[in-house]
This record gives C-alpha cells, structure tokens and sequence, in this order.
C-alpha cells in the first residue's frame, strides 16, 4: 500500500488522539507526530500523559483536561481553538471520549464549527473482542455499570434480551459484586471471557461460564483492569395464539404497514412461518 498522507497540522483543529492502554509499543508513529506538532495537549492525567510524552520526546506543553475541570477547562480550550491554535486531546488510556472525558469538548467544537479529527489507535474494547472466542459480528458497548447494587441490576435487567455480544469494563473492587448480578439476571450458563490487564506484563484472558467466573475469581483475587466480553442472549421465537397474531398484524397494519412487510416482520419473532402469517393478514379487513 503506497499512501501520501498529509503530515500537516491544521490550526484552529482539534485532535483526539488514542494512547497506548498499556505497552507503550502501541503507539503510533502519526499520534507521535501530532503531539509534537500541536500547540497544546490537553490531558486527563498531566502527569500520566507526561511520562509517555517524555517515552517519546515529545515537549508540546500540556492542559489538565478531566472529569472534575471539563466544564471550566471547555470554554479556554475553545477560545485557544478559535484563536487559531491546534489542540490534542488524550486521556490516560485508550482512546479519549469513550468511558474517558471529552465528549462534552468535542461537541463544543462541533457547535463552534471547529474541525474535529480522530487519530486512531488501540481499545481495550477491540483488543479484548478479538481474542475473547464470543461472537464479534454483533456486539455493544456499555462501558461501567453503575456502582450501586440496584442501579446495576437494573441496568442488566435491560440488557437480559440483548442478542448481540455484550462488553463491559470493570474494575479489580467490583468484579465479583458484578459477576453475581451477572449471574442473578442472566443465570449461570452463560458464556463470557475475564480479560485482564490488556497488552501489559500481566495480560490474561480467562474464559468460562458466568458461575465458573465467580468461582475462578473465589480462589483468585481479582488484580488490575478488566474488560468483560459477555455473550448475548439466545431468543426463542414467541409463542403466539392466532388471536395474538392477529392483534398484533392489526396494529402493523394500522402504522402503515402492508401485509407482506408485517407478515414478514411477525415471522421473525414467531414460530409461524410467514405464508400462515399471510394468510391471516388477509382474512383482516381494510
């Protein structure tokens, strides 16, 4: 692949770059060249951030940029953008703005009509996919849970359905008080994978069974960060009575559904097949 890239920094731009999430050899070469290019880096951690800006010769100066300062840092770091200055944004790990500050940034940028760029790179969130053996066609991200108990179940109540590949980010304190919630609202069979301290010395995966998982980590205490990869729900088809199945093609047919479309559409959430379905669509009056 030959590819000109352009190697210039564009003023009055925001650039939010990905950092390493623990081998510091993840980092790319273009990263490199922006945080040395930019006027300012704004960081999560300043002194995180410079440990690596030091790893990397890189002696741009840095704004703190975080949870606790974003709503006073955000209208400075507009005003040095609108005065023609190129900014990057990082965060401690990964790739800023996801479960790190910094959406509230972006979108101001994107209110003022500033240029917003991704410099991409590693996530725990991929990393751990790809090795974790569930199924990747389909996943979502959802980041903590929330810290209390009932908050948490709540929100895997939501999530019991859910068919596509689940991922979560944990830390080392939670973990076991999450399995159990795990196990509580999507029972004990289900399938996920532990993956623990990602690209770093100590990087693990461990792959089982949610009630296996708690046993594992019952023997084990649970050490660093963790990215949980979990599988998705396995849905049977709805059993419905040919009165349900009429209500229900009733009520398509009233949003402006043909018959077809809503006979199709059934047939994917029953055990009928769609020509039945069909059958009864015709047999309701327009």
């Amino acid at each position: 692949m030959n590819v000109k890239a352009d190697k210039t920094i564009q003023p009055r731009t925001l650039y939010v770059v990905a950092t390493p999430i623990g081998n510091l050899e993840d980092m790319t070469f273009r990263a490199v060249r922006v945080l040395q290019q930019v006027q300012w880096i704004a960081a999560e951690d300043t002194r995180h951030t410079g440990k690596l800006l030091q790893a990397f010769q890189v002696q741009t100066p840095q704004l703190s940029y975080h949870e606790h300062n974003r709503s006073q840092r955000t209208p400075d770091l507009i005003a040095r953008l609108e005065e023609g200055h190129a900014i990057a944004l990082v965060s401690d790990a990964g790739i800023p703005v996801i479960s790190d500050p910094g959406s509230d940034l972006v979108c101001a940028c994107i209110a003022a009509q500033i240029p917003v760029v991704p410099i991409p790179g590693v996530s725990a969130v991929t990393t751990a996919l790809c090795a974790a053996g569930i199924a990747t066609e389909r996943f979502t991200f959802e980041g903590f849970l929330p810290a209390k108990p009932k908050a948490r179940r709540d929100a895997l109540a939501q999530l019991e359905r859910e068919s596509r590949t689940l991922v979560f980010y944990e830390s080392p304190h939670r973990l076991k008080a999450t399995l159990a919630d795990l196990q509580t609202v999507f029972g004990s069979d289900r399938n996920l994978a532990l993956a623990r301290e990602l690209t770093k010395l100590h990087e693990e995966f461990w792959r089982g069974t949610i009630s296996e998982a708690i046993a594992h980590c019952d023997t084990r205490r649970p050490q660093g960060e963790y990215t949980l990869v979990v599988a998705g729900a396995i849905l049977e088809p709805q059993r419905l009575s040919e009165a349900d199945i009429k209500a229900e093609l009733t009520a398509l047919l009233s949003q402006g559904m043909s018959r077809s479309a809503a006979s199709r559409h059934l047939a994917q959430e029953t055990t009928l097949p769609k020509r039945q379905i069909y059958q009864l669509a015709l047999s309701i009056p327009d």
